[in-house]
């Protein structure tokens, strides 16, 4: 299981990795195994600003379908068009060519509510 020392991670399965005030989400390595193939991946969420938990979009798996949350607040500043025509990339690589969207972060102090890798391994028990 892949699980990134320099991200920061959500209850919900998301990773976050934060330059200056911007971040970039996806799904962890963890999630899209747990999902299987991913055949959809839909955000209509840009330039909308949006609290933390709020829901951004979603993902389709052959069996299932999950939402996306914010793991911060801000605003969607920029989704990743190439999942349009490959949502594969998030099953293939979450963590750098299946990031999902990039925000402007509104409230900063939120990234310290986010769990560390150590962290994030103790709940998907991958200790």
């Amino acid at each position: 299981m892949n699980i990134p020392e320099e991200l920061k991670y959500s209850k919900d399965h998301e990773w976050i990795r934060v330059e200056n005030n911007i971040a970039h989400i996806g799904i962890t390595d963890f999630a899209q195994s747990e999902l299987g193939d991913i055949v959809y991946v839909e955000l209509e969420s840009l330039d909308e600003k949006l609290n933390e938990g709020e829901v951004m979009g979603s993902i389709e798996a052959v069996k299932t379908v999950s939402d996306i949350f914010m793991p911060v607040s801000g605003t969607v500043i920029e989704i990743n068009e190439e999942l349009e025509s490959n949502p594969e990339m998030v099953n293939s690589d979450p963590y750098t060519d299946g990031w999902l969207a990039k925000i402007e972060i509104s409230n900063p102090d939120e990234i310290n509510d986010l769990l560390d890798a150590n962290a994030y391994k103790k709940l998907i028990g991958a200790e």
